[in-house]
């Protein structure tokens, strides 16, 4: 399958700090991505250099086989809902949306109606005086109701409640179904974005530390809890991503698909096995990569193409 973005050694260096270093990835036509990391991890950066709204220091850059910077060609093909959308003094939401009609071949009117209405947006009041939640929403409906060919999210629901944010999810999954395209999710609220999203790419210190299958992820770890004593054992032969202790209870994440065989050997010694969300992956993850940077990158994200 022919890749809709190629990104090669990408590096980004501001004054002094390394803000993407030397990434490398590629993502493929129709699916949904999450691009998942801490605030500050890179992940906005890179986002704003695949849209040409940020230059790389060096590496390359391909959306569409094409370099996207000033290419009308390819900037018509993809929205960036950004956190931090700036608009004119005097804009309403009304005026955004005309806009974004102009500017995407593929606005779905209808659409944008049907989202105004379940948001309750007043689409008529200057986006300057529309509170936090209202503003990402403006956001919200221009992605959606754009249904570009890449759209990218940066975390797009701040401000919104949690009956603002399901109404997001629903209908991203319900006109994806539809009409198919790619997206790219920023967010921090791994749990909530966990079944939308089909790949997790994990950015952590301007490095992928993460590039999989989502299903693939979710099976990467385990956390075995009982007796410390049987659970040090256990995970001496494992590599450890977390470690926990109350009394002579221990809980160890460890790294790493089990066996039947090894489950079956871990309930024999009465200790207790614990499913590890993607959050938690994540966070670990995360956790472990920062203490060991340089060391153990691989044995992190085997399946990455990150230039080291």
């Amino acid at each position: 399958m022919t890749a809709v973005i190629e990104v090669s050694n990408l590096t980004k260096q501001y004054r002094d700090k390394l803000a993407l270093d030397h990434v490398s990835l590629s993502i493929e036509p129709g699916k949904i991505y999450g691009l998942l990391g801490r605030n500050g991890a890179g992940k906005t950066t890179l986002m704003s250099i695949l849209t040409a709204q940020n230059f790389a220091s060096s590496g390359s850059v391909r959306v569409f086989g094409e370099e996207p910077y000033e290419n009308a060609r390819v900037l018509s093909r993809v929205c960036f809902v950004r956190e931090s959308q700036k608009y004119p003094d005097d804009a309403t939401p009304e005026h955004a949306f005309r806009a974004a009609r102009l500017f995407f071949p593929n606005w779905s009117q209808e659409l944008a109606d049907r989202l105004v209405a379940e948001f309750q947006l007043p689409v008529k009041r200057r986006i300057k005086k529309l509170s936090r939640g209202q503003l990402s929403a403006v956001g919200v409906i221009i992605g959606l109701a754009a249904r570009a060919e890449i759209t990218f999210f940066d975390e797009p629901y701040l401000g919104l409640d949690a009956v603002a944010r399901q109404i997001f999810y629903d209908r991203l999954i319900e006109d994806y179904a539809e009409q198919p395209r790619t997206i790219i999710l920023s967010s921090h609220l791994i749990d909530e974005v966990a079944n939308l999203i089909e790949r997790v790419i994990v950015i952590d210190d301007g490095r992928i530390i993460l590039d999989e299958e989502t299903d693939a992820v979710r099976d990467r770890a385990v956390t075995v809890v009982g007796d410390a004593a049987k659970v040090d054992a256990w995970a001496a032969g494992h590599e450890v991503l977390h470690r926990e202790t109350l009394g002579r209870v221990a809980s160890v994440t460890t790294l790493g698909v089990l066996s039947a065989a090894e489950r079956a050997e871990v309930e024999a010694q009465g200790l207790d096995l614990a499913p590890v969300s993607l959050q938690q992956l994540i966070v670990r993850l995360t956790q472990k990569a920062a203490g060991t940077r340089g060391t153990d990158d691989a044995v992190l994200a085997p399946s990455t193409e990150e230039v080291r």
